[in-house]
């Protein structure tokens, strides 16, 4: 009887762990979303001003394939968003990369599977900035493109054998140089953030016949 609850829970084990061997496919999207509220408070004749609020959104669906046993090779697409309000002024950062990647899992016996990855490609980022103060409205939009890298790490909750959780960190930088009228201008983007997502596991056509 003890054999038997052995089996199955080692069975059962089994089904909670992906594989990730060669020839699998992995689908991730990764999702990191923020707010902050900064105040700076003036008090004059009973009145109170506060300070500009700053709110964040970014999204990085991607897909990679395993060359290798636990090392995925693919593609991230990343969309992020910085938007700060003050009184009548209002600025918006947003960056479009799309990036190759290499992957690595470090699998084990456990549901937890640690990954580090890293990644180079090209980066868009668009600057807008608009006012309306006291009747006056302007509008002003610069777009740059150049390189940007990243790196990433953490860890895949195995929730089923295919579903994975991530939870994980990255750090990405972005850099352009143009010249404007004979002055060299360079822009240097870094950005480090904590992200959630999920992964789906794949296994290929000859894994499943073999079965």
């Amino acid at each position: 009887m003890k054999k038997s609850l052995l089996v199955g829970a080692i069975a059962l084990f089994g089904l909670s762990n992906a594989q990730m061997t060669k020839g699998d496919w992995v689908i991730s999207g990764n999702t990191g979303m923020g707010f902050n509220n900064v105040n700076t408070t003036y008090k004059a004749d009973g009145q109170t001003e506060d300070g500009p609020k700053v709110s964040t959104f970014s999204v990085t669906p991607s897909v990679g394939y395993f060359v290798i046993d636990k090392l995925a090779v693919g593609i991230d697409l990343g969309f992020t968003t910085a938007t700060t309000k003050y009184e009548g002024l209002k600025a918006t950062v947003s960056s479009l990369t799309v990036m190759p990647t290499a992957t690595y899992y470090f699998t084990n016996d456990s549901k937890f599977v640690p990954f580090l990855g890293a990644g180079i490609g090209y980066a868009s980022v668009k600057n807008k900035e608009s006012i309306d103060f006291m009747g006056v409205s302007e509008s002003e939009e610069m777009t740059t493109d150049g390189l940007a890298w990243k790196v990433k790490g953490g860890i895949t909750y195995m929730a089923t054998q295919s579903l994975g959780i991530n939870l994980g960190v990255s750090y990405d930088q972005f850099s352009n140089k143009e010249t404007y009228f004979g002055t060299e201008v360079k822009t240097n983007v870094k950005t480090f953030g904590a992200n959630i997502g999920f992964s789906y596991f794949i296994k290929s056509k000859s894994q499943k016949s073999d079965k």
